[in-house]
């Protein structure tokens, strides 16, 4: 999407290569989500970081703003 820092707005942030979006509570009906939620509540994490890792079941699966796994 060409966004290559942050803006302070979310519905850009989140589109930001290189960082980890998850979105807690109320989903979107349009898009099938059948969660029922009084609250939408959106995290964004700079994954670019020195030291910033996914782990999954032991294994390093994004490192650093990078996939270490072939996806």
């Amino acid at each position: 999407y060409g966004v290559t820092q942050f803006t302070k707005n979310m519905l850009f942030d989140e589109k930001m290569g290189g960082t980890l979006h998850c979105a807690l509570g109320l989903g979107f009906e349009e898009n099938g989500s059948k969660n029922k939620s009084p609250i939408h509540w959106d995290m964004l994490k700079d994954m670019k970081l020195p030291g910033s890792k996914i782990i999954a079941d032991g294994n390093v699966i994004y490192e650093e703003g990078n996939w270490k796994i072939d996806i």
